[in-house]
Formats: C-alpha cells, structure tokens, sequence
C-alpha cells in the first residue's frame, strides 16, 4: 500500500470508523494518524483466523495498536457462518493475546464510544460499564 494512499482516503472519505483496519499499522504514517485522530477500528479477530489474515490468534494486531492508543473495537463478523459471537471473540482475545481487564474495560468502552447512538446514550452505558466492579 502507498504510504499516502490510507492518508488520501481518509481525506476524502471521512471516516467515522474503519471496518476491520488490521492491516493499518503496516503503513506508520496511517497508523499514527487513526491514533491521532481516535478513528476507531471495528476489528472481528476470529473472523481474521477463519480467513487466514492471521494463521494464529496470538499473532493477531488487535492487542499492539491497542497498547499503540488505536481506538479498536472487538467485533463479530457473520458470526453464524464463521464462528465466533462477540463473547465468543472476547474470550479467544483475552486468552490468546494476554489482554488484562483493564484492556477489555477499554475495548468495551471503545465499543461504546464508537458505537453510533446519541451522545446521552453513549455516556449512560459508559457510566454503567464503569460502575461495573472487578471480580
């Protein structure tokens, strides 16, 4: 991919999100700018491995552009054809990739950040997802 070629597109098109985007960091340029700019990410980590994007999980981006300050998300893609819910996609993510809870706390505020709903709504599921103690 041409370095300005993510950048262009994200001048023309201006995005709210980016599906998927697991590819992202491999142009650093894009990468720091999704960071900058908190556009979120809609990552689907089991739907990469039934697609072979990554041949194992551990391998998987997801947790490094977390840990970089991307906004990802964890998502499920067609989850009844390739396997893999949301919870589904949260466990293998914890387990395979060492996420900590706080790190699927932000995931899951990501979520609602990035989610498309009034702004009142967004921050009552956050208030609730913070009320939330750990086990």
């Amino acid at each position: 991919m041409s370095p300005t070629y993510g950048r262009e597109a994200l001048d023309l098109l201006q995005f709210e999100c980016i599906d998927h985007g697991v590819r992202s960091e491999e142009v650093p340029q894009l990468m720091q700018r999704l960071i900058d700019e908190g556009i979120p990410l809609t990552v689907c980590p089991l739907f990469n491995l039934r697609l072979r994007v990554v041949d194992n999980l551990a391998d998987h981006t997801l947790a490094r552009m977390l840990r970089r300050g991307a906004v990802i998300t964890i998502n499920s893609d067609d989850p009844a054809y390739f396997g893999g819910y949301i919870g589904d996609n949260y466990m293998a993510c914890a387990n395979q990739l060492g996420l900590q809870r706080q790190e699927l706390r932000t995931l899951a505020a990501n979520s609602i950040k990035a989610a498309f709903l009034a702004d009142d709504v967004k921050q009552h599921w956050l208030q609730k997802l913070n009320s939330i103690q750990p086990a």
